[in-house]
């Protein structure tokens, strides 16, 4: 299915043998934009999927007001529309469990984003882009996403991983990051930071004044970045250089923000930490290009996140074929070079964009989790072709970030000297699942297989046996 085997770099130079987790000695974490689980594999074989019936999508969507339902729908356009994304429209998506709420929220913003008329800013009022506010129920198989479904079928799908949190892209990248959400009072204060899951202009700035970029943040809690930094744990941040589709305000009515590298902004939090600022590692969150020399030197950093710019994000409305083309183009040259035996790829999208899923969240705290989000495992050491069921979160690259690099140190203020007045330790939640468990260490390396970024649109996989899935 578009793949081609590749023989594997051996990777690494000399020690002493390394065994279990620490086989992986190259973690990078793409975090794309704005899908649902049930938006991208909800008729995935083997996965936790939309409901049926007697083999046909049984969910119809009540609309706003009480007029009738829309049901779920295979959509086949590549540009599609979204919904609203923020902590009360996750609220009101849920409903209490009904999973009922998608289109309601998709349509109260098309009817206000009609209203603003030419001040709306397209990416922003989502709902009103393709496919209008019935975009939200839309899904993709892989007659839109082969790329991705062919991950799912060699590697490993995640099938219960959850964002972070309950909100949008900017906390769901700081919790990508620090395990945490939060806004400080005072600049340089672990103390002065108090939990916030929203993360946005005050209220009395984004009412006045909508269209005035936030100042930049102060971000004064610790990060991961601290411990890999005392550890002499490398890391980078990789960055596509372009714009970022969301506004500061997540209102209808703003101008495209620029991002780069060394500034700080909804997707590129790095910048804005203290830690890395005061360990002199700023230098460390780089353009996206700086990944492709390190993938083929074989100097990857042990740690790696990358983000991208809108026009690949998949963020709504921009086509899901440019963001899969970018992260198989990633894929594909890590694949090619010499840390490829050494190296664990985890794909998620950072939040569910407004979009149908059918799984109601489960509570760890006041922050979350959120919607279902997807997420996959590519590494030379994955199981093949497995369904993970276990709940997962960003919370669980960080644990499995600690556990390789750091002997299992937490972020956690009672022990990594720094306090912060952080909530709670997420990576050690009874509820979070074990990425390791997605690994057999036992088997040989496998080998690359090299797909192609631009494919052409195949029919999904036919059904085969469910395999159990374990430690």
């Amino acid at each position: 299915m578009l793949a081609t085997a590749a023989l594997a770099g051996c990777g690494g130079g000399a020690g002493p043998p390394l065994h279990g987790i620490h086989k992986i000695r190259h973690v990078v974490i793409i975090m794309q934009e704005n899908r649902s689980f049930d938006s991208y594999f909800g008729t995935y074989p083997g996965a936790d999927g939309i409901p049926t019936v007697h083999g046909k999508i049984a969910v119809c969507l009540p609309r706003l007001h009480g007029r009738g339902c829309v049901r779920v729908f295979h959509d086949p356009n590549l540009s599609n529309g979204e919904g609203p994304h923020a902590p009360a429209d996750s609220a009101a998506d849920v409903d209490h469990g009904r999973m009922d709420g998608f289109l309601r929220q998709a349509q109260i913003e098309y009817i206000a984003c009609a209203r603003l008329g030419p001040r709306a800013h397209a990416p922003a009022c989502a709902g009103s882009g393709p496919g209008g506010p019935r975009a939200v129920l839309g899904y993709h198989d892989a007659r839109e996403i082969p790329n991705y479904w062919f991950y799912a079928h060699h590697f490993v799908l995640q099938d219960h991983m959850f964002e972070p949190d309950d909100s949008w892209s900017r906390p769901s990248h700081l919790f990508m990051v620090s395990g945490w959400s939060a806004h400080c009072s005072r600049p340089g204060d672990p103390a002065s930071c108090v939990n916030d899951n929203f993360v946005d202009l005050p209220a009395s700035q984004a009412s006045t004044r909508p269209s005035t970029p936030a100042k930049p943040e102060d971000y004064a809690w610790t990060d991961l970045t601290y411990l890999l930094h005392r550890h002499h744990v490398s890391w980078a941040y990789y960055v596509a250089p372009g714009t970022q589709p969301d506004c500061v305000t997540i209102a209808g009515h703003c101008s495209l923000q620029a991002q780069f590298a060394g500034t700080p902004s909804i997707w590129n939090p790095l910048p804005a930490f203290d830690t890395v600022q005061q360990d002199h590692e700023a230098g460390n969150v780089k353009t996206v290009s700086h990944l492709y020399t390190a993938a083929r030197a074989g100097q990857l950093p042990a740690v790696s996140w990358v983000i991208p710019t809108d026009q690949i994000s998949e963020h709504g409305p921009h086509p899901v074929d440019a963001g899969q083309a970018y992260v198989t183009g990633i894929v594909n040259t890590i694949m090619r070079g010499p840390d490829w035996s050494s190296t664990a790829i985890f794909i998620a999208w950072d939040d569910w964009g407004g979009r149908y899923d059918h799984v109601p969240p489960p509570r760890v705290d006041g922050n979350g989790y959120g919607l279902r989000v997807p997420g996959l495992l590519i590494s030379p050491y994955a199981r093949a072709g497995v369904v993970d069921h276990q709940t997962l979160s960003f919370d669980a690259y960080n644990k499995f970030i600690e556990d390789d690099f750091l002997s299992g140190q937490r972020l956690d203020p009672k022990t990594d000297g720094r306090p912060d007045p952080r909530p709670d330790v997420r990576e050690s939640s009874s509820t979070l699942g074990d990425l390791a468990h997605e690994f057999d260490f036992s088997q040989r390396p496998r080998r690359p297989l090299i797909l192609n970024p631009h494919p052409v649109r195949l029919p999904a996989p036919a059904p085969r046996k469910k395999r159990p899935f374990g430690p």
